[in-house]
């Protein structure tokens, strides 16, 4: 039987103790109370330290007619034109903003050299469906018109995003593909893929940190009640795309204790089947979120040295 690291274990054994019986678990489909835990558990999640990267603020129009906050992370070591990464936070796609990924942000900038453009993409219920995707394709696109401006390289650039951000990232990357915008890379840090992952495995072990009845709320929050159904896009789910040949190359990392694992699996190995190089990461022991629970522990230590590897290479 699959057993969680003895350190993962450690530190949810003392979140237990620290909140039994002071937050109730929201109900199923209440979406407005999964979102308050949800930004409750990011604002008190650990960031690595970092120093020496400049971070300006922007507007980027959208397709909507609307406008979204676009925050830029200069690294002090970057020079002349180099790789761009457009960071999409997670939160189940109802939860989260770029506040909440700030410190990891300047984190991977500072390693890495890399420049970093953050949205704050719109969150469903209010804006469902392929709009949190379209947001982030539009500062994608927007960054890359102004490619001078920004000292980027056209050619060298990527998205990334953990949990319900890995898919949207997943979902943008689609619509670079299909709009003919070139993309280096997708990393997918356990990311949330498949609307039709809501009903709880009984042969899966007892240890999640994220469960079925919460995927469930976000998913209808998103796909308002069309989940599961034939009528979901690939750029909403990105499981659902039929045809991932030309995908950019990806890096997927998660736990085998995440219930997100095995649709990232089946992701890689389809990317894989259509001739689409993917570096696959199943991280033995290892619940959702392990980096936002600590940064104490071996495994996320080893994540944030392999994501910034990936980012290096860019």
């Amino acid at each position: 039987m699959l057993t969680p690291d003895p350190q993962i274990a450690e530190a949810f054994a003392v979140l237990v103790e620290k909140f039994t019986g002071a937050v109730a678990a929201p109900a199923r489909g209440d979406a407005p109370a999964l979102r308050a835990m949800i930004d409750a558990g990011l604002d008190d999640a650990p960031v690595p330290e970092s120093s020496g990267v400049s971070v300006t603020s922007h507007r980027v129009p959208t397709s909507d007619g609307q406008s979204i906050e676009m925050r830029w992370y200069t690294p002090d070591s970057a020079t002349g034109p180099g790789p761009v990464v457009v960071y999409l936070h997670g939160g189940g796609m109802i939860a989260g903003k770029p506040d909440h990924v700030d410190g990891l942000v300047r984190h991977y900038a500072e390693q890495t050299g890399v420049r970093f453009a953050v949205p704050d993409y719109r969150l469903s219920p209010e804006h469902p469906g392929e709009r949190m995707a379209r947001d982030a394709f539009e500062t994608l696109v927007w960054v890359l018109e102004r490619s001078e401006t920004f000292s980027v390289d056209p050619d060298r650039a990527a998205v990334m995003g953990d949990s319900g951000g890995g898919g949207v990232a997943a979902g943008t990357a689609v619509l670079a593909r299909d709009l003919g915008v070139p993309l280096a890379k997708q990393v997918l840090i356990y990311p949330m893929l498949d609307d039709r992952n809501t009903v709880p495995d009984p042969d899966f072990p007892p240890f999640v940190s994220w469960d079925w009845s919460a995927n469930w709320t976000c998913w209808n929050a998103v796909l308002g009640g069309r989940q599961g159904t034939d009528h979901v896009s690939p750029i909403e789910a990105p499981a659902r795309l039929v045809d991932v040949a030309g995908l950019a190359p990806a890096y997927i990392e998660v736990g085998e204790l995440d219930i997100f694992r095995d649709e990232s699996i089946s992701f890689a190995q389809r990317l894989h089947r259509a001739g689409v190089s993917c570096e696959l990461h199943v991280l033995p022991g290892v619940t959702h979120g392990h980096d936002r629970l600590s940064l104490e522990i071996d495994v996320s230590r080893r994540s944030l040295v392999e994501r910034c590897r990936v980012l290096r290479d860019l």
